[in-house]
């Protein structure tokens, strides 16, 4: 393995009714809540704290940086990622802005996750077509790459993009900004981030395991064929999930509230998403894509994905459906100080190094 595993947690700052109560959480209290779960990560020791962009007022996080930044300021070591950036939607100038800013108030720990987005609403917020959705995204995805590379950037324009030649593009982050391409699991993605020589962010909700295989086998092949150094090609994961001190407890925990996420913060794809709890449990076995159990089925089911996908990173949504604040705040917990240590130590000991 050329990269360390990188265990961290991801959230899409999504607002659910309360189970018992019906109350819905304030955004105020919403985003505290948000960087109160980021400062534990960071203590616990987990590597990596992303947040989701999305554009519905069922969610907080339409604006990542933002809330990096009041995370940068509490945490001293965990990265700090967006999960993803819907570029589409974005001017690149300004993403580059953002995360070159956050960059250096965090000490060069920022990181940009660029997607396509699954959930489009943003686009006729900020006047773009949806019709256009796949073009927006190569071409600006094209120009964030530019502006990163150098300044001024080398950049012409595109139909959907404007002529940077000559322009001072400020400020420059500390270190490269890693940007990491997001998909979904489509062939497209695993190629271009393969093509571009970029770290592929593979999201994953329900199915097994081993679903997205073959994507991600076309990302190792493209990046070889594009003539990038294999030992530099890198797959990470994000993935629901729950840690709890027992099997049963953990799914028994996990289960109503992810349930009242799908189906309330689905409804823009209809009624929603309605999961039985025979599906979820299905989900839960060591052939399912859910990240739910004690530590050390946690553990057994991140090395599943690393011998499935050659991944190094796993990012876990704990929370998902509003889970109450203590308990994700103790499945942050385990994660750092039950499960990440045990990873590492089992990785190295794969690898043939000193854990």
């Amino acid at each position: 393995m050329s990269h360390p595993f990188e265990i961290g947690i991801i959230t899409f700052g999504e607002i659910s009714p309360d189970l018992t109560t019906g109350r819905r959480t304030s955004p105020r209290e919403r985003m505290a809540e948000i960087v109160e779960q980021a400062v534990l990560a960071d203590e616990v020791g987990l590597d990596v704290f992303a947040v989701g962009e999305h554009h519905r007022s069922d969610f907080v996080a339409s604006a990542p940086p933002v809330i990096l930044a009041a995370v940068a300021a509490r945490t001293r070591r965990i990265r700090l990622s967006s999960g993803v950036t819907v570029l589409g939607s974005e001017d690149p100038v300004r993403v580059f802005q953002n995360f070159a800013t956050l960059d250096l108030l965090s000490d060069g720990r920022a990181e940009i996750i660029a997607g396509r987005g699954s959930f489009t609403e943003s686009f006729p917020l900020f006047g773009y077509d949806v019709a256009d959705y796949a073009d927006l995204y190569r071409e600006k995805l094209d120009a964030l790459l530019a502006i990163r590379r150098e300044n001024p950037a080398t950049w012409h324009g595109s139909p959907h993009t404007r002529d940077l030649s000559g322009l001072d593009i400020a400020p420059r982050p500390v270190g490269a900004l890693p940007i990491w391409i997001g998909s979904g699991g489509t062939a497209a993605s695993s190629v271009r981030a393969g093509s571009l020589g970029l770290p592929l962010a593979l999201g994953l909700l329900l199915g097994p395991l081993r679903q997205f295989a073959d994507r991600v086998e076309k990302y190792y092949e493209s990046f070889e064929s594009a003539g990038h150094p294999a030992e530099e090609a890198r797959v990470g994961i994000t993935a629901h999930g729950y840690v709890g001190a027992t099997s049963q407890g953990a799914r028994d925990t996990m289960y109503p509230y992810f349930a009242v996420g799908m189906r309330e913060n689905n409804h823009q794809r209809g009624a929603g998403f309605a999961l039985p709890r025979r599906a979820f449990d299905a989900q839960a076995t060591p052939n399912g894509a859910l990240l739910v159990g004690s530590a050390q089925e946690v553990v057994d089911k991140l090395m599943a994905y690393h011998e499935a996908y050659g991944a190094t990173r796993a990012l876990l949504q704990l929370g998902y459906g509003h889970l109450p604040q203590r308990e994700h705040l103790t499945a942050i917990e385990r994660l750092g100080t039950e499960v990440a240590p045990v990873l590492r130590r089992e990785l190295s000991s794969t690898a043939g190094s000193p854990a």
